[in-house]
Order: structure tokens, then C-alpha cells, then sequence
């Protein structure tokens, strides 16, 4: 049983709706199917041939053995819960994952969001009752603790991440990058942060800044001043 997987990144893919990447680790390269947030987190940040760490849930058939990785150890426990439900497959499971955060899901199960969880793709009416039936017995504590904390959480953090949005801004400001080159830039942090958001990631501004020079550096060739 691979529980969790480390090695060079080495390729990465997307096939219809799922994403792919490549990792050589000692030798042998194992081929991992990966969220949405993750593969477009990579491709941003250029992270080809570094080294990249996975938590792994692996599902083995008889003709194959399928690897299902995952940035976050909860992400990965909360997909072996969802696949735990009867007639929820893999595939389902990244959907869920894919089009919504955990918090996200516990707050439609919380609020017996019917409409929200049909709106992923694969899943059904009659799904969706069984998967907020089930998912809220299965975490009745998680969604005790999940509203309380975010109902303290929320309002600071939002204000903290439209603060360093706002300082990014300047700083391009102040370094005479034009009205142009910094709207464009912004949509591209903008992006970032809410997948950072999505997967309770760490926000900074050293790090937002870091990602909105590489990308301007690289661009400036092709830029109209």
C-alpha cells in the first residue's frame, strides 16, 4: 500500500477533465492523478523537475492499479471517506474535490445544499441525498467546529488578503510597471490566491509578489510599454 509518494516532477498532463502529473522517484516513474487546484498551482509556479511530495490514496483493479495524490493529508481523507458511500467512485470523488474545497462541501452538508452538490458533474439527485445524508454523519464534528470557526475566520481573513492584493498593486505601482502590465498581473494573483484560499493554503505577500515579478519578467518581451 503507497501511502504518500516524493520524487522529481518530471511531466504533467490534463486529459478531458483530469490532470496528471509524473513523478520519478528512485528510478520509477508513477503516473498520479491530481486535483484541478493542484495542476493549475504547479503550471503557475513553473515547478517543473523539483521535487514534489503527495499524499497517495491507491485503488487497485485487476487490470490496473490507479494512484489518486493529493497536496493536503485531510484532502486525501476526506476522498477514502466520499469513497466510502455506496455507488461514489474515484472519478466522483475528484469531481467533488475539484469543483468545491473541503469547507465548502461541509458547509452544502451542513445546510442540506442540494442544489450545490448536483451541480457537480456525475452526480445526480438521488446521489446528492445519499452523499449529505451520509457525509454529515461522518463528520458531525467537523461541521460543529468547521461553523464556529468560520464564522470567527472569515471576516479577517478577507480583509487580510484584499490588504495584500492592495500593497502588491502599489508596490508594481511604485516600480513604474504600466496601468496595462498591472491589471494583467493582478487577474493572475487573483487566481492564485483563491486556489491558496480554497486549499487553506498559506497566503503572504513576499510570496504573491514573488509570483507577480516572475511573470512579468517573463512576459516583458512581449509587452507594449
Amino acid at each position: 500500500m503507497i501511502s504518500w509518494i516524493s520524487g522529481e516532477l518530471i511531466e504533467l498532463w490534463q486529459k478531458n477533465q483530469k490532470f496528471f502529473l509524473l513523478l520519478n522517484c528512485q528510478g520509477i516513474g508513477y503516473e498520479v492523478q491530481i486535483l484541478e487546484s493542484f495542476f493549475l498551482k504547479i503550471k503557475t509556479n513553473q515547478q517543473a523537475n523539483k521535487n514534489t511530495t503527495l499524499w497517495i490514496k491507491h485503488i487497485k483493479k485487476e487490470d490496473t492499479d490507479l494512484l489518486f495524490g493529493f497536496e493536503f493529508k485531510d484532502q486525501k481523507k476526506f476522498f477514502i471517506e466520499i469513497l466510502s458511500i455506496r455507488g461514489v467512485g474515484s472519478q466522483i470523488g475528484m469531481a467533488i474535490l475539484n469543483k468545491f474545497s473541503i469547507n465548502e462541501v461541509i458547509n452544502a452538508i451542513n445546510t442540506q445544499n442540494k442544489e450545490q452538490i448536483i451541480s457537480i458533474p456525475g452526480i445526480g439527485q438521488k446521489m446528492a441525498e445519499r452523499l449529505i445524508l451520509e457525509l454529515k454523519s461522518k463528520f458531525k464534528n467537523e461541521l460543529q467546529i468547521e461553523e464556529e470557526k468560520n464564522k470567527d475566520n472569515f471576516g479577517n481573513r478577507k480583509t487580510e488578503i484584499n490588504k495584500i492584493l492592495s500593497d502588491i498593486q502599489l508596490t508594481l505601482q511604485s516600480l513604474n510597471y504600466t496601468k496595462r502590465e498591472i491589471n494583467s498581473i493582478m487577474k493572475i494573483i487573483i487566481k492564485e490566491t483563491n486556489v491558496l484560499v480554497k486549499n487553506e493554503g498559506n497566503i503572504s505577500f513576499e510570496n504573491l509578489l514573488k509570483l507577480a515579478m516572475n511573470n512579468l519578467d517573463k512576459d516583458s518581451s512581449n509587452i507594449v510599454r
